[in-house]
C-alpha cells in the first residue's frame, strides 16, 4: 500500500482556511500525516504572520511538514535584507509594495503601517524591527522542490526538458508559460501553484493545487497516493482526475 502524502496549496495569509485544512488532512490521514506545502505563506491576505507561527509551531512539535518556497516568500526575504531588494522577475515598476503584490497586508500582520509619504528606507526600517528573527530564519531555509517518489513538488513549476539537478531557482519559483503549455510527460507528477485557477486541476503531467485563497477563494489541501490525486473537502476524498 502506497503511504498518501498531502499537499496545500497557496495560503497568502490565510490562517483560517490553513487550520481548516489542516483539519481536513488530520481527519483523513492522522495527526502524524506527511504534509508539503507549496509555498506563498505571505502577501495579499489578512495574517502573514499567524501562517508562519503556525507552520514554525508545527515544525517545533515534530510534525511530518515540508515547507517550500514560494515567490512571495522570496520578495518577502528580500525586502527585510540589510538593503532591500526587488525580486528581477517582477514586471518593470513593480516591487513587493506595489498595491497588487500583497506586501503592504504582510506588513500590517506585523504591526507595520504605511502611510502617505513614507519612503522605503523608512518602511524597510520599521519592518526589519517588527519581523521577529525566527521567522526571518523560517524563511531563509525554504527549500525550493522536494521530490518523492513520482511526485515533484514545486511552488511554481519546472523548466521542461532540463535536469532538475540544473533548475533554477528563479523558475522553480516564478515560471508560468513554458511549464503550463508543456503538454509532454515530466520524469514525475508535478505538484504545484502559482498560477491561480478556479478550482484544482490535473493535466495529466502536472496538478495544480493554487486555487485562489490570497483572493478570498478556498484553499485546496489535496492527498496522493502515487500518481492518484484527491482533493480533501469536509465531507472527504473527492478524487481529481486528468482532464
Amino acid at each position: 500500500m502506497t503511504t498518501p502524502i498531502y499537499a496545500i496549496g497557496d495560503i497568502h495569509g490565510q490562517r483560517e482556511m490553513l487550520v481548516a485544512a489542516l483539519q481536513r488532512i488530520e481527519a483523513d490521514g492522522g495527526p502524524d500525516a506527511r504534509i508539503v506545502f507549496l509555498g506563498d505563506y505571505t502577501d495579499r491576505g489578512p495574517d502573514s504572520r499567524g501562517v508562519i507561527d503556525l507552520l514554525q509551531k508545527g515544525q517545533a512539535e515534530g510534525r511530518n511538514w515540508v515547507t517550500l518556497l514560494g515567490n512571495h516568500d522570496r520578495m518577502f526575504s528580500m525586502f527585510l535584507e540589510d538593503y532591500p531588494r526587488t525580486d528581477s522577475q517582477l514586471l518593470v515598476g513593480y516591487d513587493w509594495l506595489h498595491p497588487r503584490i500583497g506586501g503592504v497586508e504582510t506588513l500590517a500582520s506585523y504591526g507595520v503601517e504605511i502611510v502617505d509619504g513614507d519612503r522605503t528606507n523608512e518602511v524597510h526600517s520599521r519592518a526589519c524591527a517588527a519581523v521577529p528573527q525566527p521567522h526571518l530564519d523560517f524563511l531563509a531555509t525554504l527549500p525550493s522542490h522536494h521530490q518523492e517518489g513520482e511526485l515533484l513538488f514545486v511552488h511554481a513549476g519546472i523548466r521542461p526538458d532540463v535536469a532538475l539537478a540544473e533548475q533554477s531557482e528563479d523558475d522553480k519559483v516564478w515560471i508560468r508559460r513554458e511549464f503550463l503549455n508543456h503538454s509532454n510527460p515530466h520524469p514525475w507528477l508535478v505538484v504545484h501553484g502559482h498560477t491561480q485557477v478556479p478550482a484544482p486541476e490535473h493535466h495529466g503531467n502536472r496538478v495544480n493545487l493554487d486555487s485562489g485563497a490570497g483572493y478570498g477563494r478556498p484553499l485546496t489541501a489535496a492527498v496522493f497516493e502515487g500518481r492518484s490525486a484527491w482533493v480533501l473537502n469536509d465531507a472527504g476524498r473527492v478524487a481529481l482526475l486528468p482532464d
